[in-house]
């Protein structure tokens, strides 16, 4: 039987507790970018790797883990997933170097490749349509809350306690996470989920890997490098023909993505939206912190503490979701939400050396309200259209895009930074060795500059990586401004009757049971 109300709630409490793990450690690498830096002697493209391991493996896990979840027990594998989350996080604090903390990273991505789709999944058995709006809110408050709130605690180890510190945060709320889940979650499953497509995994991930695996050999060799193109042109073609690929699977057996969840126009253009909205900020907070610390001279718990003003506007712009998106439908409260997004990020596009952080403050809290508006509301117009009997496939394709979307933004907006500011800084004179540390990154730029007491250097390097942040602020202020012009195109208004994606006619529906269209156990 469906849990009662209460527990219904605290079982929500437990899977927002969980997914809060994922969204610290999604930023609070990013505040410790110049620390592992200067420790682990990490070059700008490995410090992208940090990043892009974990969000690659993600994206390439997330479509096989909704499938599994659906089919084998959702609770029993959130369980699974955060063991290995925390496991993998002890890995990372005590990696010593480079190469194994990528490493690490990657697990890390396999954890939480799990956690998210299956915590929506069950969300979508346990609510009704008409309470998920609210359930949805709580849910991505807990991993939304998480994104701002892992600089200030990365920021605060960091003074106190060694890098590895910022990763072993994880483990006790993993540790509180297991025990509330095991307590809490009812399990659930489908015996009639689709079976695993072994093509449409490797296609998918090769093809990604690739795309990423390029952008970033671009900011070390250029983009017209081979070593750029041939990656570039091989995983643009690899991802051409993967939805071919699915619709041929289609016809014998079942294949990773359903197209036809894309027939709903409030999954597509829902999932669309978030991708968008994911690319501006995992592009933001990739380059922020170093401006804080770089140029800004803020150190990790600093850095932290000025991203602050993201969080406020966060959380006051997911409560105007939850009291506007009821009565309007997603259409018009996710393009009030990019609206805000792109008026900061293009308000930030025009900083200076000299702005100073009140400058940055005002334009981050537009920033975060913008995000806390559209990034929640284009999820439940996605995931919200989803019948219960896919609801970890379906959610999982959700996240894949947004995933997808992180790891190019990183990638992109990383490399368009990088090569900004190798080609603007001044370091015509010195000695190779100290010019290419100089241009490695800004953090270590700055660092030589001040080591060598040399101001018109430290200048160099500030002005040059103010002038790559901008471009990147323009182009996702730009994407902003066009996301508003799709939401108000695409996405549906206010339905009485929730637009549920229809399962294939030659699929036979899973037995029901009080829970609702599932196997319970």
């Amino acid at each position: 039987m469906k849990p009662g109300t209460s527990r219904r709630w605290w079982a929500l409490g437990a899977l927002s507790l969980s997914l809060m793990a994922v969204g610290l450690d999604m930023t609070v690498l990013n505040t410790a970018l110049p620390t592992l830096s200067a420790r682990l002697h990490a070059s700008t493209s490995q410090l992208q790797w940090f990043t892009d391991a974990y969000n690659l493996v993600l994206a390439a896990v997330l479509l096989p883990a909704g499938l599994l979840g659906d089919r084998f027990g959702r609770k029993k594998l959130v369980i699974g997933a955060l063991v290995v989350f925390g496991g993998s996080s002890a890995w990372c604090a005590y990696s010593t170097s480079s190469a194994e903390l990528t490493a690490a990273r990657a697990a890390l991505g396999i954890g939480a490749s799990f956690l998210i789709p299956l915590c929506v999944s069950v969300l979508l058995v346990l609510f009704e349509p008409h309470e998920r709006q609210r359930a949805v809110t709580y849910l991505m408050t807990g991993n939304m809350v998480g994104i701002p709130l892992g600089p200030i605690v990365a920021g605060l180890l960091l003074r106190h306690f060694w890098w590895g510190s910022v990763f072993l945060i994880n483990v006790p709320l993993v540790l509180a996470g297991l025990i509330a889940v095991t307590a809490l979650v009812p399990e659930s499953r489908n015996p009639r989920a689709s079976r695993l497509d072994l093509a449409g995994v490797l296609v998918s991930a090769v093809g990604m890997i690739a795309v990423t695996y390029g952008v970033i050999q671009a900011g070390d060799h250029g983009w017209g490098s081979p070593r750029t193109l041939g990656p570039l042109a091989g995983g643009l073609v690899v991802l051409a023909g993967f939805v071919p690929l699915e619709r041929f699977v289609t016809r014998s057996r079942d294949p990773l993505v359903d197209i036809g969840l894309f027939r709903s126009r409030g999954f597509t253009w829902g999932a669309v939206l978030a991708t968008l909205v994911s690319f501006a900020l995992f592009g933001m907070m990739f380059n922020t912190p170093q401006y804080l610390q770089a140029v800004l001279g803020a150190d990790a718990l600093g850095t932290g503490l000025r991203l602050l003003p993201m969080l406020v506007g966060l959380t006051a712009g997911m409560q105007l979701a939850n009291r506007i998106a009821p009565r309007t439908g997603p259409k018009i409260p996710v393009a009030l939400g990019f609206a805000a997004t792109a008026a900061g990020l293009l308000t930030g596009a025009t900083t200076s050396v000299g702005s100073g952080y009140g400058f940055t403050a005002v334009w981050l809290v537009i920033f975060g309200v913008g995000l806390g508006i559209a990034m929640p509301t284009s999820m439940l117009a996605a995931v919200g259209s989803l019948d219960k009997e896919r609801g970890g496939a379906g959610s999982a394709t959700v996240f894949a895009l947004r995933q997808l979307g992180s790891s190019i933004g990183v990638a992109v907006l990383g490399t368009l930074v990088n090569s900004s500011y190798r080609a603007h800084v001044a370091v015509a004179g010195l000695p190779g060795p100290m010019a290419d540390a100089i241009k490695a990154s800004a953090s270590s730029g700055a660092a030589v500059a001040r080591r060598l007491g040399r101001l018109d250097l430290l200048a160099s390097v500030r002005t040059a990586f103010v002038h790559g942040m901008d471009i990147t602020l323009w182009i996702t202020g730009a994407l902003g401004v066009l996301s508003i012009g799709l939401a108000l195109a695409f996405l549906p208004g206010l339905s009485r009757q929730p637009a549920t994606v229809p399962l294939p006619a030659e699929r036979e529906p899973a037995r029901q049971d009080e829970m609702g269209s599932i196997t319970v156990d």
